[in-house]
């Protein structure tokens, strides 16, 4: 029973060898020294390159998938979704400016308050700029559509209540507003869904995000691991109780991924709600509160993106603090050989 046991322990930390000398070649490490020699200076070898390669791979994963997600947040705070409100607000707007031409009472005073509502919406869709030239090449043709309308609507103002021309200048206005496909109102929900499309891309947390930020928690869990295993084998060699520049990583690592898990977990929260309320627009109905709503979804988000440039900065503490923890063992040992 005693010899089985031993035979298993040296079974076991022969194959713990053969391990270590596996990641060490494929590390760069060099040859593990022969059975008997003094394997310290290989071992640290060993531990230093693998915390820094994890700590690399690690910076670039996490950098990767945190843009990933929060790159799209600015566009859709500042372009996407005041795109989608506006368009709404410029349909609304022309649903009363018809209403008061073509009402018993028709209002020109109110009709062209609605008509620079409505031209005021377009203006701002265009600037946004969210779904490029082809759409703002269709908005200034929607535009162009609506001072016809207008005009057609300002002829018949002109003319005396029930006469046949009135009634026909208000025909083509009101055929230009609402005719199949070449109206405008269908030209403006077409071009609202396309930017709900666009929001719907913005807004998707697909199969590459998920898989980044699944090998970024593999990768800190490695990294984790490799940092304590190295704390307990510093002492073990060293007969040091802690290695304060390895604990420091730790706690930059846990620290700093948790951060970076709750901004993204806030950002994405914001960016969900935000594609369920544009979704929920109706076309021609009254807009109240979606552009303010939207924009408090999506609030501090530009400053959480910021937050990329720091995934860097943190990695390059990370390898240093690695590298510095390491390096004064290193240097002992060589000292002590000498």
């Amino acid at each position: 029973m005693t010899v089985d046991t031993a035979a298993g322990a040296g079974a076991g930390a022969g194959a713990g060898a053969a391990g270590r000398a596996g990641i060490g070649r494929l590390l760069g490490a060099g040859r593990r020294p022969a059975d008997g020699a003094s394997t310290t200076a290989y071992d640290l070898a060993v531990r230093r390159r693998l915390l820094l390669a994890l700590s690399a791979l690690l910076t670039l994963c996490l950098f990767l998938s945190y843009e990933g997600v929060h790159a799209d947040a600015g566009p859709l705070r500042t372009s996407s979704a005041p795109a989608v409100v506006a368009i709404d607000t410029a349909l609304y707007a022309l649903g009363e400016a018809q209403a008061n031409a073509t009402g018993p009472v028709p209002s020109a005073g109110e009709f062209q308050k609605q008509i620079s509502v409505a031209a005021q919406s377009l203006a701002v869709a265009a600037a946004d700029d969210a779904g490029g030239q082809a759409d703002r090449q269709a908005l200034q043709t929607v535009a162009g559509l609506i001072t016809g309308y207008t005009g057609m609507v300002q002829k018949a103002q002109l003319q005396p209540g029930g006469s046949v021309l009135r009634d026909a200048y208000l025909s083509y206005a009101t055929s230009m507003l609402k005719a199949e496909e070449s109206g405008i109102q269908d030209r403006l929900v077409l071009l609202q869904d396309q930017q709900r499309a666009v929001v719907g891309r913005q807004t998707s947390f697909g199969w590459p995000l998920w898989l980044g930020w699944s090998v970024a928690a593999l990768l800190v869990l490695a990294l984790g691991s490799a940092l304590a295993e190295t704390q307990l084998f510093l002492r073990r060699r060293f007969r040091r109780r802690y290695n304060r520049q390895l604990l420091a990583a730790g706690v930059l690592l846990a620290a700093g991924f948790a951060v970076l898990v709750l901004f993204t977990v806030w950002t994405r929260q914001g960016m969900t709600d935000t594609r369920g309320l544009l979704g929920g627009l109706e076309p021609g109905r009254p807009v109240t509160d979606a552009g303010p709503q939207a924009a408090s979804y999506l609030a501090h988000t530009g400053l959480r993106a910021a937050a990329a440039a720091w995934i860097v900065i943190g990695g390059i503490v990370l390898m240093t603090l690695t590298e510095t923890g390491l390096r004064q063992h290193i240097n002992d040992y060589r000292f002590r050989l000498r």
